[in-house]
């Protein structure tokens, strides 16, 4: 999930098992209707509005695409869809250009932008005002979705700093932010049963790299932030999840470790995925784990008492999965591919 990585890394064929199906980003000409609700406008799922009344797009119509340059995905189980959000185009070139869509699990789209249907330069006039800039990590908790966010970066002389964007999952309308100010960005994003919010600042990374810039960050649910874990034994963590003991599970990029800390941040365990890179994870209610490898390209699947094992591979840019759990599958965001992989499980 990082942008001077995927830069360096390029995949120049994918060899997809049978269980993965690519969706690709097809044009459609249906037009997005923004809908006015009484707390949040936000856009309707595709349709039409005639003499000031929606009608959603025929049933037997499919319509592929509305992700670009995704990191990450969640699962909404009320509405049964996909919450999927674009990245845009950079700070440096667009301020605030971030949308979320709400897709399918047969990758086609319900509301191409649903949060985020106005241009950056209408935003600021919404109450509250929007701004969702560079989404990378993503959460569902307790009815609130969550992205790890930052903001400046729009000049060499605009240094960022981390914000954790919050929004309503029902309507889409902002939450109160939270901006962690000594974190120059943050990656992933994981909220436990009790509120607290931890998030990962990959840091350094490559050559020479900085221990002290590998972070795990903890927000308690009074708003209190502190270092959860920093340095070794993380090594640019990257993807995080809560296990069903309540535990903190961290995937390192400069690794295959995946480590699994207690809430007091004790280490209990250390695993390996098949590959390094690791990008995202999901954590299964039987205790399976799904691994991604934003730069290797495969899955891996940790099983307990078993050695990892790819279930997938050459996958270009396998971001930060999300278990669709209506219909059994991981969705894989392909972010140098502007599109979704799916792998149904057994």
């Amino acid at each position: 999930m990082k942008e001077q990585m995927l830069k360096t890394f390029h995949l120049n064929s994918i060899t997809a098992l049978t269980t993965l199906t690519v969706v690709g980003l097809l044009a459609s000409s249906a037009a997005v209707q923004a809908q006015k609700t009484d707390s949040y406008p936000v856009g309707n799922r595709l349709g039409l509005t005639s003499d000031g009344k929606f009608q959603s797009i025929s049933s037997n119509v499919s319509v592929y695409g509305a992700i670009f340059n995704a990191e990450s995905c969640i699962y909404d189980a009320e509405r049964d869809l996909i919450v999927v959000p674009s990245r845009g185009v950079p700070q440096s070139m667009q301020e605030n250009d971030a949308w979320v869509s709400l897709i399918k699990s047969d990758g086609s789209v319900h509301s191409s932008k649903w949060i985020g249907v106005q241009g950056s330069d209408q935003r600021n006039n919404l109450s509250p005002p929007l701004v969702l800039n560079d989404p990378l990590g993503s959460d569902i908790a307790h009815g609130v979705l969550y992205f790890a966010d930052r903001d400046g970066g729009t000049g060499s002389d605009d240094p960022t700093v981390a914000v954790i964007r919050r929004f309503d999952l029902m309507t889409g309308a902002p939450l109160k932010n939270i901006r962690i100010k000594d974190a120059p960005w943050i990656n992933d994003i994981a909220v436990a049963k009790d509120g607290t919010i931890y998030t990962t600042q990959t840091g350094d990374f490559g050559a020479d790299p900085d221990p002290q810039t590998w972070r795990v960050w903890k927000i308690s649910s009074a708003g209190d932030i502190s270092a959860f874990a920093i340095g070794n034994p993380l090594n640019a963590p990257n993807g995080i999840a809560m296990d069903q003991d309540g535990n903190i599970v961290v995937v390192n990029f400069g690794n295959p470790d995946v480590l699994t800390f207690s809430p007091n941040g004790k280490l209990l365990k250390t695993e390996k995925a098949v590959q390094a890179g690791g990008d995202g994870i999901e954590i299964m209610k039987d205790g399976t784990q799904y691994i991604s490898s934003v730069t290797e390209g495969g899955i891996s699947r940790i099983r307990q008492g078993k050695p990892a094992e790819l279930i997938a591979e050459n996958i270009p840019s396998a971001a930060s999965i999300c278990h669709d759990a209506g219909a059994n599958q991981l969705v894989i965001p392909m972010t140098s591919q502007i599109t979704l992989g799916f792998i149904r499980l057994e």
